[in-house]
């Protein structure tokens, strides 16, 4: 009886996270706590990503420790990191994208770009930008370009870290103003 409910436990935990041939219903949540992380040393992505606001030093060496091969920062040059990412994120032996995101640069085409990105990646990737709020309106982007509709697309988008942005998301996902490579 025990080892019944053993196994319902774990099927129940392990459909957390949901696909459809409609598309995905995603409750499995991308953004991480980077104060968690830091205090647990500990962080497991979520299908290859983990998205977050902007890292510290303390964080990015556990991002390093878990296996983490590349960072995306999606912010601008003007934004304050805090610290001279790139060579932090070298130095640990992860690999440094810039891909500066600001809210005019929520498009398709930036989603292809930060696809390219992702599918490059040799190993799980860190997506950060100052809050995580531009990393879930790309990534809800990026999950319309691979065939989910507007609500599952927003339903991503929101588990990484989309929150203020949402209209404008919206918007560009509703215009259908992308091509199929």
């Amino acid at each position: 009886m025990l080892n019944k409910i053993t196994i319902l436990i774990t099927f129940i935990l392990f459909s957390a996270v949901t696909y459809s041939t409609e598309g995905i219903s995603f409750n499995a949540k991308i953004k991480v706590d980077l104060n968690e992380v830091i205090k647990t040393g500990t962080v497991a992505p979520v299908n290859g990503i983990s998205a977050a606001g902007q890292p510290n030093e303390d964080a990015f060496k556990v991002f390093a420790k878990k296996g983490y091969t590349t960072v995306i920062d999606l912010r601008t040059s003007s934004e304050d990191r805090g610290l001279n990412e790139p060579k932090v994120v070298s130095e640990l032996g992860m690999n440094y994208v810039s891909l500066p995101i600001g809210n005019d640069g929520l498009t398709f085409e930036n989603a292809k770009i930060l696809n390219k990105y992702l599918e490059q990646a040799s190993g799980p990737v860190l997506l950060h930008c100052g809050s995580s709020n531009r990393v879930g309106a790309m990534l809800a982007l990026s999950k319309k370009l691979s065939g989910l509709d507007v609500n599952n697309a927003l339903s991503f988008g929101r588990s990484a870290g989309l929150t203020s942005l949402e209209n404008a998301v919206i918007k560009v996902l509703k215009s259908n103003n992308f091509k199929e490579d």
